[in-house]
């Protein structure tokens, strides 16, 4: 499982650097060599206008960055804080996470700050989950065995993004661009409200973070719009772990949020 996981986190680095590949040799080809391919110019006035909209649509990976407290393992749990494995006592191995995929929509709105810069917000709706994966020592009547747990976590963004887009020189009709800036996001599905029933203990996160973001993209000039693909990461700058005084949480010193978004944009 660990294995897999790597494989994923690599080949979503090796798309990041593709895509800020293609745009550097894109941006720094000579002139000489877009004369000599020149073919008819779409939407000429288009990057003259002050401000244009449009729409994003996107598929995304959410992700956790975990740090756990330093020898987490030598801690024991008695049965009170562990009252959905029905164990006397346990102590916790290790936590990974698990990534999957969502989808992103949004509004985008883009105001030329200069030649070279927009200004971009872009209001957000992400749905996602993830997935935090416990290996846990239980202990009952003496008896010692290993349990591995998964405590899934849903999640619902409102997000709002502000961006600065640098652009770089434009060849025929495909233009390179990155962008950084951040966003607040809200988690409407966030669990931090929820209690424990039934002895089923809900692993809690904050409901509000704020992220740092950069990514870069390619922007196609259309007969009729402006098509754009854009890989971007954002990384939440919140601890968003709510503790209760368990085994799933207190093992944990810091738990980050993690978004890659590979988008769509028409405008």
């Amino acid at each position: 499982m660990k294995c897999r996981y790597e494989q994923k986190i690599r080949l979503v680095r090796r798309n990041i650097v593709f895509i800020i590949t293609a745009a550097v040799l894109l941006s720094f080809l000579h002139p000489s060599a877009s004369a000599q391919r020149a073919k008819v110019h779409n939407l000429q006035g288009y990057d003259f206008a002050p401000y244009h909209f449009g729409f994003i649509l996107g598929m995304n990976e959410m992700l956790f960055s975990i740090k756990t407290q330093p020898g987490f393992q030598n801690r024991g749990y008695n049965s009170l804080e562990t009252p959905d494995l029905y164990s006397d006592s346990a102590w916790l191995l290790g936590v990974e996470h698990k990534p999957a995929f969502g989808f992103t929509i949004g509004i985008v709105s883009n105001l030329k700050m200069g030649e070279y810069f927009d200004l971009r917000f872009i209001p957000s709706l992400s749905f996602g989950e993830r997935d935090l994966e416990y290996a846990i020592l239980t202990d009952f009547d003496k008896e010692r065995s290993r349990v591995f747990v998964s405590k899934k976590l849903q999640s619902t963004f409102v997000e709002f993004p502000l961006h600065i887009k640098y652009k770089g020189s434009r060849l025929n009709n495909v233009r390179p661009y990155w962008l950084a800036g951040a966003k607040y996001a809200l988690d409407l599905a966030s669990d931090s409200k929820k209690k424990e029933e039934n002895n089923n203990i809900y692993v809690a996160i904050n409901r509000n973070d704020f992220y740092g973001e950069i990514g870069g993209g390619l922007d196609f000039y259309t007969t009729y719009f402006k098509f754009g693909v854009e890989l971007k990461m954002s990384y939440g700058l919140r601890d968003i772990l709510k503790r209760e005084g368990n085994i799933y949480t207190e093992a944990i010193d810091k738990l980050n949020s993690k978004l890659f978004l590979l988008s769509f944009t028409f405008e």
